[in-house]
């Protein structure tokens, strides 16, 4: 209890180290998600209507994918950015864009898979009406992606509170450094190990807090979305 308490002033206080560790998360964990977010979701409605050799493996992969261990994502970008890798001379290990890129890759999966899942089924009911009107591919991915808007947004949120949840990919790839790439996860498991309880604490706190929002966040649109097929139907 006594650890607690303290824990809540360091929280209260706004204690600067805490919030610089908090900033830096959420701001790779945005980065990161906008960035899948921009290739996944297009890529998720045009997997929906496409139809080509190779579709369905395709389909079976990023949905594996969603699975994908972060230790081996986060080896794969070391190895692609470390000093003797293809992109070694831009510097990129151990900042926060090697991190962003690590989250991106986790994340892209998981939205791609949930848009798709999203979009598929609305085609059934707009695929009539595409073809009548000889609908450009375009034009048919940004209605189908309008139409599944929350279930959509349910997607990036979930891949918005994987990538703040993940750990072992960031430290691979962003090293724990002090002032530079350390965020809440790392941070809690660095503390915890050196006996610090008290920042892991805080720490473990605002990250329940902020998942626990994220997840009222997906219930709200959830149930938006619902109501909004209610009404369409």
């Amino acid at each position: 209890m006594d650890i607690l308490s303290t824990a809540m002033s360091l929280i209260l206080s706004a204690d600067r180290d805490l919030f610089a560790i908090i900033t830096l998360s959420l701001q790779v964990s945005f980065t990161a998600t906008l960035i899948a977010s921009l290739v996944a979701i297009p890529a998720g409605a045009a997997l929906a209507i496409l139809r080509f050799p190779g579709r369905r493996l395709l389909l079976v992969v990023s949905t594996a994918f969603m699975a994908l261990p972060p230790v081996v994502v986060g080896l794969a970008v070391y190895l692609l950015l470390s000093r003797s890798g293809p992109l070694g001379p831009l510097g990129l290990l151990f900042t926060p864009t090697a991190m962003i890129v690590a989250q991106s890759i986790l994340i892209l999966p998981i939205v791609l898979s949930l848009t798709h899942q999203a979009v598929e089924p609305l085609l059934r009911d707009y695929g009539g009406l595409f073809a009548a009107l000889d609908t450009p591919r375009r034009l048919q991915v940004r209605t189908l992606i309008w139409d599944a808007r929350f279930a959509v947004a349910v997607a990036v949120l979930a891949g918005f509170g994987r990538a703040l949840a993940e750990v072992g990919a960031v430290i691979v790839v962003g090293g724990n450094i002090n002032g530079l790439t350390r965020v809440m996860t790392t941070t809690i498991a660095l503390e915890t190990s050196k006996g610090n309880l008290t920042l892991a604490l805080a720490l473990g706190l605002v990250l329940i807090t902020i998942a626990f929002g994220i997840n009222l966040l997906i219930h709200a649109v959830a149930r938006r979305g619902e109501v909004y097929q209610m009404v369409r139907k």
